[in-house]
């Protein structure tokens, strides 16, 4: 059984230019080594995690986990690529199924699946997360090999007891390569990773389980960006502390692993914690790429849209990438109105090359119209079809829920100072209907953040207007 656990693969870099801005209290950890570029990385600690360049170099996470995946899949033949449920959210946000498919990769299967059938005509590709579950699973796949030959990919570090034990369980020698590629992270945009993580924390300390995740998350990101970097963490956030101490304790253990080229200028490792700025997260966004989160539910780029009054079958699931979606990259970051705008003049362009049946396109209904009543169009513009769907969703649930009304109360809570008016807005939307409950909730805790102290506070009757509007005692003690 042949073995390579510290071979790292290439990570290249794209160049652009972008700027930090952030001033927080911090201390620091500091690394000996630094990197081909000077560089910040950014954790948000307890939500999600950034990804920010201080010089022209950008760090690309999607483009360094596609080519990790890229060469597991690179050689000639049949495959079967053998994932578990993190690795396989992993490679599906990079990497569609008709690209994969091209790589002669004509099955996906689970490595704790009971049911997979003996193909030895197959060579199997395993892409894995090195966990003691997997690494059992995978002890008790070479025992019993349903393959002709596996080649194992870890997605993080993998101890050398456990490369051992699955040496010792390959009696039949079908084990043709080992490798560690570091891809422990979902890649959602090339300056964006999340490890999908819930509960991490209880109070103000870490859950356990999810420290180690977070740290191994982040080391793999490291190390596919090949960066060593000084590390710098929020002095007032025990979390960012640990969070710093415990990714410091890995690169000083596999510090060959993290030698790479030294330059003047460090790259930074800069660890802050989210809960400094309750405000921010209470807000109702509007640019598309956060409104589609916040309304519709993005989850490994996909949109769940089958509860979409009138929705067709084809658009009952639909894929938001920007690597596989143009307009989408190109438009992610506008604000709701110019997206609007966008998807118009897109369709009108194409009506443009059509002799006959054009129409005025004055409102997201028209489009929509339009669309379906073209369905060589549809067939040809899958792209356009599913962003004016979504963007149509979006349009109906702010008027649904009066979004526009509820962000504008928003603002003045978090922007100004004046009581008088504040209380009778939040007091007229409560008592509102078509306010959601979770909008009606989040409109009390800025109203809390902002006049709790108040001398004329009303706080207590806000409370008990939720109460009245039925909103359950957990949410009201938040």
């Amino acid at each position: 059984m042949t073995s390579q656990t510290r071979k790292k693969a290439c990570s290249f870099v794209a160049v652009a230019a972008a700027q930090l801005i952030f001033s927080p209290k911090t201390s620091e950890a500091v690394s000996d080594c630094s990197s081909a570029s000077p560089a910040v990385v950014v954790v948000v600690v307890c939500l999600f995690v950034l990804l920010f360049p201080l010089s022209v170099v950008i760090m690309n996470v999607t483009l360094a986990v596609k080519q990790y995946v890229s060469k597991m899949i690179e050689s000639g033949g049949m495959k079967v690529l053998l994932m578990d449920k993190e690795t396989t959210s992993i490679v599906s946000v990079v990497y569609t199924q008709s690209e994969i498919l091209q790589k002669e990769v004509y099955l996906f299967e689970r490595i704790d699946s009971q049911n997979r059938d003996n193909m030895k005509h197959l060579k199997a590709i395993c892409f894995l997360r090195p966990t003691k579950e997997n690494v059992e699973h995978l002890i008790q796949e070479l025992r019993r090999p349903k393959y002709s030959v596996y080649f194992i990919y870890f997605s993080n570090v993998i101890s050398k007891s456990e490369i051992k034990a699955l040496a010792e369980a390959d009696e039949q020698e079908v084990v043709a390569e080992v490798q560690e590629f570091y891809g422990d992270f979902i890649a959602v945009n090339p300056h964006l990773f999340s490890l999908n993580l819930h509960g991490v924390a209880r109070g103000r300390s870490w859950e356990p389980s999810m420290l180690s995740r977070c740290t191994q998350g982040l080391t793999s990101v490291l190390l596919a960006l090949k960066k060593c970097p000084m590390i710098r963490y929020q002095l007032s956030s025990d979390m960012s502390k640990r969070l710093a101490e415990s990714v410091k304790q890995i690169i000083t253990k596999e510090y060959e692993l993290f030698d790479f080229r030294k330059t003047e200028v460090p790259p930074l490792l800069l660890i802050l914690d989210r809960s400094d700025d309750a405000i921010t997260p209470l807000l109702n966004q509007w640019t598309y790429q956060a409104m589609v989160h916040e309304l519709l539910g993005l989850n490994n780029n996909r949109i769940d849209l089958s509860r979409v009054p009138g929705i067709s079958k084809d658009l009952k699931e639909v894929v938001l990438s920007a690597e596989n979606d143009e307009f989408y990259a190109n438009n992610l970051y506008l604000n709701f109105g110019e997206i609007g705008t966008n998807i118009k003049n897109l369709m009108e362009d194409f009506q443009k090359k059509r002799p006959k049946g054009q129409q005025k396109l004055e409102s997201i209904s028209d489009m929509k119209a339009f669309v379906d009543n073209y369905p060589q169009f549809k067939k040809m513009s899958g792209t356009v079809s599913k962003h004016v769907t979504v963007v149509g969703e979006l349009s109906r649930l702010v008027s649904e829920r009066q979004l526009m009304e509820v962000s504008e109360l928003e603002q003045e809570l978090s922007c100004q100072n004046d009581h008088s008016n504040a209380q009778q807005s939040v007091r007229r939307l409560l008592q509102n209907p078509r306010v959601s409950e979770l909008d009606a909730v989040r409109l009390v805790m800025l109203y809390a953040l902002r006049y709790e102290r108040h001398s004329s506070s009303i706080l207590p009757s806000l409370m008990d207007e939720l109460s009245r509007r039925g909103v359950s005692e957990r949410h009201r003690r938040v």
